[in-house]
């Protein structure tokens, strides 16, 4: 992509001469602009680091001036809670402070990129007074938010230990692990005074998860287990298993002990009403939602219809592909069931089926990168690892997810997929998966994001719609690249995910615009997709918890290959995919509409 003040900077002596003092007072205060600017995202992300210990060790940060930060885990009280949106008001404040008229190029997408974040949280946190942040996330505690689920993990795999300071500092955030569970307990409650209580259901699988964790003995515990075994591997002195089980089993338990009896409580009262219509301000609280996960002002009736028509559409694609394959009876949803049955697709249900299974997944991600040069110009340099979904947190955590490697790509980034049970992943739904949660998508657009010479704030936004949309984008540029021409099972499962996201649309619009029942979504999906029930079951209770974020992937997917279309009707025989996907990846995750400029400026750009 050209850079246009590197244009400008370049032009003739003639037209130097030419430029009248206005033009030259112009530039000066573009250049003061855009320093002002880049000084306060620089101001901005130190104000965030500062009270998220957590996110400064992922990015690898934890070291120098903010190794102080390696002992500490975030506060999570109503009081941090309230600072943090104050935090934001100020932070709007400040950046509108900033001359818009005054910038120009990536200065001002990066500027049109944070602003509409921290606009877009603040109507929310002053409209709605539960759910934490902004808006899409309604609960505090769910089979899929809260620290219980996040925190051992993170210890794990991201909490580095090479010496006894490392293993000092993990015990430490282990102790303060039982104060963010009873910080999490204040905001709960406080949101449930205010009538926020998940449903019955989410309740149930919450505290199932919950039970998993605390089921093993506290020297059992894969809290223990992973400073004691990390220890014993760089040959630290001490008895870090001693102690960790001593606050295990005396902090951290009682506190998620604490954790349990609330949940136990809600139990008596919470109701089986699946969206968040039934809440405060509930249809306010969705549509806010919607905007921030999709960064468009679609509204529900639009997003049902189109989710609607997507089904439609690869149902009939699906159809005529299993028709040439063979398969030719039943609904396209019950020869996708029958497929998911097929023993000819699925890996033993055994850690050394599960083992070949992974193994087979880092020779899909092998294959495409050495076809990646023909498609990118821009490549990530940090290695990609794939790993199980930790078996505590199983049972309500999606199929896969992906968790971005450190800012110096020391610690790589990882693939993490769901194997409680291989029937749920059979052979033929594998490579779109990895290339979603893989390469071409998360790893590849996030790390290089996190690798190019955009301010860090930019760096590690997380438009949903963009992101998600980049990765179900990715799935599709699999199959025109020709990954699937011998492949028409795996084909089949690309369209079958395709359609997935098309059901997702109906469902999330459903559930918290139209009152469905977490039954009669759980119908609908099955009756499409064929999925094994507990998996239909799992990903409709996380469209409950996460109202919106359901949409976004498609609506994403479909902004992007539609300016594509558009940069190859502009350009024609200029237009080059490989600079085209750099256009896309380099600036960072963005809302959608900044990403239209983004791809306008380009198109303007290669015209010349």
């Amino acid at each position: 992509m050209i850079d246009r003040r590197s244009v400008l900077r370049s032009g003739t002596a003639l037209a130097l001469l030419a430029v009248c003092d206005s033009a030259v007072a112009k530039t000066q205060m573009v250049s003061s602009e855009a320093t002002k600017l880049n000084a306060l995202f620089a101001t901005f992300m130190d104000e965030v680091l500062d009270r998220s210990p957590e996110f400064v060790t992922s990015l690898g940060l934890d070291a120098g001036n903010r190794a102080y930060q390696k002992s500490m885990l975030a506060n999570r009280s109503p009081v941090e809670i309230s600072a943090l949106k104050h935090l934001n008001t100020s932070q709007l404040a400040r950046l509108r402070a900033i001359d818009r008229g005054a910038l120009s190029g990536m200065d001002a997408v990066n500027y049109d990129a944070v602003l509409y974040g921290v606009q877009q949280q603040e109507d929310s946190d002053k409209r709605f007074q539960y759910g934490a942040i902004g808006a899409g996330a309604p609960y505090v505690l769910t089979q899929l938010s809260g620290a219980y689920q996040v925190v051992p993990d993170f210890l794990d795999s991201q909490h580095q230990l090479a010496s006894k300071a490392d293993a000092d500092d993990y015990l430490a955030r282990l102790s303060g692990f039982g104060t963010v569970l009873d910080q999490e307990r204040d905001a709960a409650e406080h949101d449930i005074a205010l009538g926020v209580v998940p449903p019955d259901f989410v309740l149930a699988r919450t505290l199932e998860q919950m039970a998993t964790l605390r089921g093993q003995p506290a020297e059992k515990s894969p809290l223990v287990n992973s400073v004691a075994r990390r220890a014993k591997e760089k040959k630290i002195a001490g008895d870090y298993a001693g102690q960790a089980a001593r606050i295990v089993g005396e902090i951290v338990y009682p506190a998620l002990d604490r954790q349990m009896a609330l949940l136990k409580s809600l139990q008596l009262k919470a109701v089986h009403d699946a969206g968040v219509w039934r809440l405060k301000d509930g249809e306010a609280y969705y549509a806010a939602s919607l905007a921030s996960q999709t960064t468009t002002s679609m509204k529900p009736e639009e997003i049902h219809k189109l989710g609607l028509e997507i089904v439609k559409d690869h149902s009939a694609r699906i159809d005529a592909l299993m028709k040439a394959n063979g398969l030719t009876k039943g609904t396209v949803g019950a020869r996708l069931r029958a497929m998911y049955t097929d023993p000819k697709f699925r890996y033993p249900n055994t850690d050394a089926g599960k083992d070949k299974l992974i193994a087979d997944l880092n020779g899909l991600v092998r294959q495409i990168r050495a076809l990646l040069p023909r498609y990118f110009g821009t490549l990530p340099k940090a290695a990609l690892v794939i790993k199980r979904v930790p078996k505590y947190i199983e049972a309500g955590a999606p199929g896969g997810y992906y968790q971005p490697g450190s800012l110096d790509g020391k610690r790589p980034g990882t693939y993490y997929i769901n194997l409680r049970d291989t029937a749920e992943v059979p052979s033929w739904t594998l490579p779109t998966l990895t290339y979603h949660e893989g390469i071409p998508g998360h790893h590849l657009q996030g790390t290089i994001a996190q690798e190019t010479s955009l301010p860090l704030i930019r760096k590690i936004s997380g438009y949903t719609a963009y992101v998600e949309g980049w990765a179900l984008y990715s799935e599709q540029l699999a199959v025109e690249i020709g990954l699937y021409d011998k492949d028409p099972w795996g084909h089949i499962g690309q369209l079958h995910d395709a359609m997935f996201r098309g059901v997702r649309l109906v469902l999330d619009t459903g559930l918290h615009a139209m009152r469905w029942s977490r039954e009669q979504a759980i119908q609908y999906y099955a009756d499409a997709l064929g999925d094994p029930d507990s998996a239909v079951a799992t990903e409709v209770e996380r469209y409950c918890v996460w109202p919106g974020q359901a949409c976004c992937y498609m609506i994403g997917k479909l902004d992007i290959l539609r300016l594509r279309d558009k940069a190859k009707a502009a350009l024609g025989a200029r237009f080059d995919i490989r600079s085209f996907h750099d256009t896309v990846l380099l600036g960072g995750a963005l809302p959608l509409a900044v990403l239209d400029t983004v791809v306008d400026n380009y198109i303007k750009a290669n015209k010349a």
